[in-house]
């Protein structure tokens, strides 16, 4: 039997498209081996983020080939779409293929077989205009499973690559989405992660059908427990997002809002469409319609030009904002955006420090949002075993508004919904006791 190894930088989005180009390997009955192994064929799903996004890829590129030099080495993803001819010019690589067309990998692999020579099989994203069907039906991660909806952006922020790595925005068609959810729901999943690379720009590109819509009718899947959606902008959040949102028992009570900059200037020159006064007002409101809300975010530390006065302003008003968990980034140059080549780069040093501090700010704030669930019973999917402590029989899952909980219980509640009193909370992780389990008929309430 033929193996394959695979190995993923980058994105959820890209993990999930791994597990995508697995599936059909399996369906041509390959056995998949770690990528430390030697392996027949060797998949490289690479990121191009970041300039170390690229050299990481490189590497990693390099590492399979030496592995084992007869293996037919495949390189995908965004650093394969935006830079194919460096890809090609790598000894060892043999087959390239961008962020779309993926469903053809195994034709171009067997086109190799044949003929051995080197198969480019980049197109312009940018012309691209529909969404590629990648199927998952399911992941190794048995609680919660990814939902890719839609792909590409039409944003061009100026330190972002991604538009050109992935095309312009597409959604995957809504029937579509419903038939892979309820695949999911069938294969065990009680929890359904909505992803993209510009998720909350479901439905820009249908007619008369958004996500409010979509939201609507994954509401109605039978069996589905929760759902969330991974990442959406504060314009995004319409009235009739925010409404599904409060009405329906399956969403999540949790949204990951990107900041990027608490600066109206920075804001400015990263060509983010809003200021910090109209993405407070945003989370006003969603806070009013949703109490309890967990509100995560990214921040960019660093940006060219950001003065120590920028990024007080906007470390205070993180502060005000009051988010559950933050990701921060010290801004990384890539070639080819518009902020790699703005004048006052940031010093390293003063990025390291800025990035510091605002981690242990979100520190804080994590422990904040958590206090205040303190006897409160929620609704816990365990994933796993506790793993910083394995032999505790402690289980270790999230709740509905993102609280890592760990407590006391058999395995068998794994992917199972279950009511757990919170005793005590924490930055990273809350502590609880198992209250009981919910069996599959009933309904779960927030």
């Amino acid at each position: 039997m033929a193996t394959v190894a695979f190995h993923t930088l980058g994105c959820k989005v890209n993990q999930y498209e791994t597990e995508a180009i697995w599936q059909l390997f399996k369906n041509a009955g390959y056995e998949k081996v770690e990528f430390e192994n030697k392996a027949d064929v060797y998949v490289i799903n690479t990121c191009t983020v970041t300039n170390t996004g690229d050299k990481k890829s490189r590497q990693i590129i390099r590492r399979a080939i030496r592995r084992n030099p007869d293996a037919i080495v495949a390189v995908t993803g965004c650093y394969a779409q935006t830079s194919p001819n460096e890809v090609m010019d790598i000894p060892g690589v043999d087959v390239v293929v961008g962020t779309q067309g993926r469903d053809k990998l195994l034709d171009y692999i067997e086109q190799y077989r044949q003929e051995r020579q080197p198969v480019n099989a980049v197109k312009n994203i940018m012309k691209t205009r529909e969404f590629e069907e990648l199927d998952v039906p399911e992941f190794a991660d048995r609680t919660r499973a990814s939902l890719k909806i839609q792909e590409g952006c039409n944003n061009f922020c100026t330190f972002c690559i991604i538009p050109w790595a992935r095309g312009l925005m597409r959604s995957r068609k809504p029937e579509s989405v419903i038939a892979q959810a309820r695949k999911l729901v069938e294969a065990g999943y009680k929890e359904i992660v909505l992803t993209g690379i510009h998720t909350g720009g479901y439905g820009e590109d249908l007619e008369d059908y958004n996500l409010a819509d979509l939201l609507w009718d994954l509401d109605k899947v039978d069996g589905l427990n929760r759902i969330r959606i991974s990442s959406i902008e504060a314009s995004q959040i319409t009235d009739e997002v925010l409404e599904v949102i409060n009405a329906s028992d399956k969403m999540c009570r949790h949204l990951h809002i990107p900041l990027q900059a608490g600066d109206n200037e920075v804001l400015k020159r990263m060509r983010r469409k809003y200021t910090v006064e109209e993405y407070a007002d945003k989370l006003a409101a969603i806070r009013e319609a949703l109490p309890g809300v967990a509100i995560t975010s990214d921040v960019i530390v660093g940006f060219p030009g950001e003065t120590d006065e920028q990024f007080e302003n906007g470390y205070h008003f993180i502060e005000q904002m009051k988010f559950a968990e933050l990701h921060v980034f010290p801004y990384s140059k890539r070639s080819g955006t518009p902020a790699a080549r703005m004048p006052d780069q940031v010093d390293e040093q003063v990025k390291h420090e800025r990035v510091n501090r605002l981690i242990q700010l979100s520190n804080r704030l994590s422990e904040e949002y958590a206090s205040q669930f303190v006897g409160q019973v929620l609704d816990v999917i365990p994933e796993r075993p506790y793993k910083e402590d394995p032999d505790s029989g402690l289980l270790m899952g999230y709740s509905d508004n993102y609280l890592q909980v760990v407590f006391e219980g058999p395995q068998d509640l794994i992917g199972k919904v279950c009511r757990v009193r919170l005793d005590e909370s924490g930055a990273e992780t809350c502590r609880g006791t198992l209250a009981r389990v919910l069996d599959d008929s009933e309904k779960v309430v927030q």
